[in-house]
């Protein structure tokens, strides 16, 4: 018990967890993906604009230096000024370089004089200007060239390196302002999942609850949670279930105290037959012997009920390594069954009839089937009327065969048709034990029936007679199979 409940807190921790995980996977991983996906469509554009805005700044300061000849002569204070102007307004850097790819102008102050030779700068004398990004060191670096009016040569390029500093400090107050709001998303998304694991699994722990106490013996009442349709579902299977755990407790007992009355009934009989002898001095001999004969019929009674009760528990093992196959003429078998309860019905006054009405060969367990087959037509004899007839028809068919044991007999009421194959079950109770019935006949023949994947159907006239199909298929299965009970409670009918 103590292990059934750990493992019930391990399912519902585990269920809880999952429901939990998925709440939050839910609520926050989208919340990470949003945030990366803005700021990185915020930095893409705001890059954007600043290359924009610089270039178009740019354009302009290179018409002035074309317009003031800033190429020949730099000591244009006006060009000087919005040269200073422009790389402290922007954080930058702007290099003028002329047509011999020399620095004549260096916001900087540090490489003027120089040669520069890039990729950047002669594709921009080819009038193809090249812009990039440098997200590791926060700059960006881009040409404009300086156009001749006249001829529309390029006569030299400007080289601006611009700061994306303020754009990166932008980013950081915007992640941590959405790490803010995750976090508050995340606390809600914890706070919600935990109401909603919890209300989730509320009906789930009613399921178990009910089970444990059904379990445990406090009740056995109906378990009703129609919650979810899953719910609702797992309650009817349980009490599905339960019924039918019921019904097989309540048939073991009635087996058991079956079994213990009709046991007990002939060791009684014995017993006081016993005690009578016993309790006499110089009984007759004539006496003595009908004591003694009464004790011998007990006896063989006894011997009867535990060799059926013995036959039914083999029967009921549905493995298929107990059951003999082999190629049967069906005919001749019965021609045999027939042979061994004539004298019993010539006895009764009772007609036997065989008619086949083809040839039948089949894959069968002779044995088994024989006692199937001989049970139901000692019934048919048992309980006729003198004078009466027993008529047994063979018939066959491409996949089955028939057997149908009809007679002129007493018949079944209605309202027993649906218990005769119960173990012990008497139609007419004082009429068995007249003529030896155990009760047990007909629980072995559907047993056998069903291990041979056959099936057995019940027709009656109460007063007219009863006839019993019986329907075998002539190929058997080598699973050997039983099928449920359901299938057999259809078919049996």
């Amino acid at each position: 018990m103590v292990k059934e409940r750990i493992r019930n807190f391990r399912l519902f921790r585990s269920l809880s967890l999952r429901i939990f995980f998925i709440v939050c996977a839910v609520g926050i991983i989208p919340g990470v993906i949003l945030r990366s996906i803005l700021l990185n469509s915020y930095e893409t554009r705001a890059i954007s604009v600043k290359v924009s805005e610089i270039q178009n700044q740019c354009t302009i300061l290179a018409n002035h230096l074309v317009t003031y000849g800033y190429l020949i002569d730099q000591t244009s204070e006006v060009v000087n000024a919005e040269l200073e102007q422009f790389s402290s307004l922007y954080d930058g850097r702007i290099m003028v370089i002329d047509s011999d790819l020399k620095i004549i102008k260096d916001t900087y102050s540090i490489s003027q004089g120089k040669i520069m030779i890039s990729e950047e700068i002669l594709k921009c004398f080819d009038k193809t200007s090249i812009s990039k990004h440098d997200k590791k060191n926060q700059y960006i670096e881009f040409t404009t060239p300086i156009t001749d009016m006249d001829s529309g040569e390029v006569i030299g390029v400007i080289l601006t390196s611009v700061s994306t500093d303020n754009i990166a400090e932008t980013i950081k107050i915007m992640g941590r302002q959405a790490y803010i709001f995750e976090i508050i998303v995340a606390v809600v998304t914890l706070c919600f999942s935990v109401f909603v694991t919890i209300y989730l699994l509320k009906p789930f722990r009613a399921v178990n609850t009910a089970i444990i106490q059904v379990e445990e013996g406090f009740t056995e009442e109906k378990i009703s949670v129609p919650v979810y349709n899953e719910t609702r579902a797992i309650s009817e299977s349980f009490n599905r279930l339960m019924e039918k755990m019921n019904t097989l407790e309540t048939s073991r007992q009635e087996f058991v105290a079956n079994v213990s009355h009709e046991l007990k009934t002939p060791i009684t009989s014995m017993k006081v037959l016993a005690d009578s002898l016993i309790s006499q001095e110089d009984v007759p001999v004539d006496i003595y012997r009908d004591f003694m004969e009464d004790i011998s019929r007990e006896i063989d009674r006894e011997d009867k009920i535990i060799n059926d009760l013995l036959s039914l528990v083999k029967l009921d093992r549905s493995t298929s390594d107990l059951m003999n196959i082999s190629v049967v003429d069906i005919n001749l078998m019965l021609e045999n069954i027939l042979k061994r309860v004539r004298p019993i019905a010539d006895k009764a006054k009772v007609d036997l009839i065989l008619e086949s009405i083809r040839p039948v060969s089949a894959e069968i367990d002779e044995i088994k089937l024989s006692l199937a087959i001989m049970n139901v037509i000692e019934n048919a004899i048992k309980y006729n009327k003198e004078n009466g007839w027993v008529k047994v028809t063979v018939d066959s068919d491409h996949q089955f065969f028939t057997v149908v044991v009809s007679d002129s007999g007493v018949g079944i009421p209605e309202d027993s048709l649906a218990h005769i194959y119960e173990r012990f079950y008497r139609v007419d109770k004082s009429h068995s034990r007249e003529i030896g019935g155990t009760g047990l006949g007909l629980a072995i023949t559907r047993n056998a029936i069903l291990m041979h994947d056959g099936a057995i159907r019940v027709e009656s006239t109460e007063g007219v007679g009863t006839s019993f199909t019986i329907k075998i298929p002539k190929t058997h299965k080598t699973s050997g199979a039983v099928k449920d009970d359901k299938t057999d409670e259809k078919e049996t009918k």
